[in-house]
């Protein structure tokens, strides 16, 4: 595990245009994770991301996508109607200019989620926007880029995510939420990689240890094809 004190001062390696966000796409959908799993949401996934998970599901995120301005984007989300909105990627914070995006559509009344990969600081975000921090486990070959400092940030408005991809990875998440004091701070969530073994095995594990984390598949999957887009 990478040291928690180690400060790799997380970059912006996909700034685009001044002013313009790349947007992969925005949908209207069923949260489909988190403790807002079931609520209608408003999808804003911005393209772009440092990291390579293994089982990552949203590689068509990495590159592409059209140039928006926030005024744009703001309308959009404003037009759908829907007043939970979440601004998820590739990795969000990957552009600068996502931190004006989501104190803009905190102004406009929205409830704000962030689905953030944690490896980027989360120092400047708004903290009116309810942050899902992503905590890499092992099995996904990103761990080493994990920015610790942002669990010391995370608050009861906030969640910690960990996808779990076989029993290294449980003992792994295990080790941090009790050495972080993580069920103190927010919400934690363990979710199993998506076809990949038995989901009935993470919970079992979850049981035996009596470990008071929420468990969560990816609704959205079940409720459409795993590989449908714009869900």
């Amino acid at each position: 595990m990478a040291s928690r004190d180690m400060d790799m001062r997380p970059r912006h390696p996909f700034p685009g245009a001044v002013g313009m966000i790349k947007i992969t796409e925005i949908f209207h959908s069923i949260q489909g994770e988190s403790t807002h799993a079931g609520r209608p949401c408003l999808f804003i996934r911005l393209t772009g991301c440092p990291l390579r998970c293994t089982w990552c599901d949203t590689a068509y995120a990495f590159y592409g996508g059209r140039d928006m301005t926030l005024d744009e984007i703001v309308a959009e989300a404003r037009a759908s109607g829907c007043p939970l909105v979440e601004v998820t990627g590739g990795e969000p914070l990957s552009q600068p200019d996502s931190l004006t995006l989501l104190t803009r559509l905190c102004d406009e009344g929205f409830e704000v989620l962030l689905e953030t990969s944690g490896a980027l600081d989360t120092a400047a975000v708004d903290r009116r926007v309810h942050v899902i921090l992503d905590i890499k486990c092992p099995g996904s070959g990103m761990a080493d880029r994990m920015y610790w400092p942002n669990l010391e940030r995370l608050s009861s408005q906030d969640e910690a995510k960990f996808v779990i991809k076989d029993r290294a990875d449980y003992e792994w998440a295990r080790e941090v939420v009790r050495r972080e004091k993580l069920l103190s701070r927010c919400a934690v969530l363990f979710s199993p990689v998506f076809g990949e073994g038995e989901v009935r095995q993470l919970a079992e594990w979850m049981l035996a240890d009596k470990l008071p984390v929420r468990f969560q598949l990816q609704m959205h999957k079940y409720i459409w094809s795993p590989d449908m887009r714009g869900v």
